[in-house]
């Protein structure tokens, strides 16, 4: 009983461990990738680096407050989504149990128990109705119980990874007066971090890492070029 108590608690922490990752994945794939196509494609127009500062920061504010709230819904809906099942739950067991029985009895059957363990152990854990619903909740809608603070720790790892990523594309601007010029090191500094990125993501998503990355950075290569050349466009 120990030993299962303590692997439990380890699935549960690798679990929030996996939606923390997948937030920062989100969040800092996008932050990279916007803000650096906005700069590069307002570089090919403006010359002078304050403008493309400021509308950098800008889109920064409202890019990071857009996916934070995208994630915070998102969070939100896996909790309305798991209480309205685990309400209409109760209430088949409540109403319906003869037929919950069977379902449980059903779940029982098909891990290899025998007719008479089947019985035992539906008998067993419908004694009591908390432990019950959480076993169907489980077990026959596939549901696992959300972090209610999830939606907002969503947000937070969402548009705080964004802030991040945004910042390094548009970092050179602050420094160096002339737009053309300071592309020039954004762009270095953007597709090594988009490099970087790519292949610790990959790593963590099974992909082959080396593959993975150079996806990543030509995505958002071909992002900024495409924004350059029709700012360029539409200057001339």
């Amino acid at each position: 009983m120990d030993t299962h108590l303590h692997h439990t608690d380890h699935v549960e922490k690798h679990l929030k461990s996996s939606e923390a990752l997948t937030d920062i994945v989100i969040g800092m794939s996008d932050g990279l990738t916007v803000p650096f196509a906005l700069a590069a494609g307002l570089s090919g127009a403006v010359a002078n680096s304050s403008i493309i500062v400021i509308a950098g920061i800008a889109e920064i504010c409202a890019g990071s407050i857009a996916m934070g709230l995208g994630g915070y819904l998102a969070g939100k809906t896996e909790q309305d989504h798991y209480i309205s099942e685990q309400r209409r739950e109760y209430d088949e067991v409540e109403n319906l149990r003869h037929r919950e029985i069977e379902e449980t009895k059903e779940f029982f059957a098909n891990i290899g128990l025998s007719p008479a363990l089947q019985e035992q152990a539906t008998e067993e854990i419908a004694k009591d109705k908390d432990r019950w619903v959480d076993f169907m909740m489980k077990y026959e809608l596939g549901l696992e119980k959300p972090d209610p603070k999830r939606a907002t720790k969503s947000a937070l790892n969402i548009g705080l990874s964004y802030i991040a990523g945004g910042i390094i594309p548009l970092s050179p601007y602050f420094f160096i007066t002339n737009s053309a010029d300071a592309l020039k090191i954004s762009v270095m500094a953007t597709l090594i971090c988009l490099f970087i990125f790519g292949y610790f993501k990959s790593k963590i998503t099974g992909v082959q890492p080396l593959w993975g990355a150079l996806r990543v950075t030509l995505i958002g290569a071909m992002a900024a070029a495409a924004a350059f050349g029709v700012a360029k466009l539409f200057e001339h």
